[in-house]
């Protein structure tokens, strides 16, 4: 079943259950996904993995920078609101790589790329982005590249 047929199921699964917060992270899922369909022109056709994996992500940030913006504009009500949507939209994430992982595996890229010095970060990233997709920020990944060519 493609995240887009999950999505759909459980936005019904939450009007039934009149779970308005989870409702209202799940519309944002699924219009994101819907944009970013007509984007490509993949109307009818389903979005790659990747593809939808970098949207979740995506969305979770937002979220969490709106979140640590009403923070600290002392907003906490809507903090709270933007955090338990990002919980949600977490719930469809793959389990996050930890630190030693994300590690073990730049050494792997590294080794096949054979990259030398932060010159060949290029290299390096564009392999990671693919691998990591939905497992690791990619902020995290490249400081990680970064200190370990640098």
């Amino acid at each position: 079943m493609s995240l887009e047929q999950t999505i759909n199921s459980d936005l019904k699964e939450a009007m039934k259950a009149r779970d308005s917060k989870k409702l209202e992270a799940l519309r944002a899922v699924k219009s994101a996904i819907l944009l970013a369909k007509t984007e490509k022109k993949a109307a009818g056709q389903e979005l790659a993995r990747d593809v939808e994996m970098s949207i979740l992500q995506k969305l979770v940030k937002q979220r969490k920078e709106s979140a640590q913006i009403y923070r600290e504009k002392n907003r906490n009500e809507l903090a709270e609101q933007e955090e338990q949507q990002a919980k949600v939209i977490e719930e469809y994430l793959p389990k996050q790589m930890s630190e030693e992982e994300i590690e073990a595996e730049i050494n792997k890229i590294i080794n096949e790329t054979g990259a030398e010095s932060i010159r060949d970060m290029g290299k390096v990233m564009g392999i990671a982005s693919k691998r990591f997709a939905g497992k690791a920020d990619n902020k995290t990944v490249a400081a990680k590249v970064k200190e370990m060519l640098g």
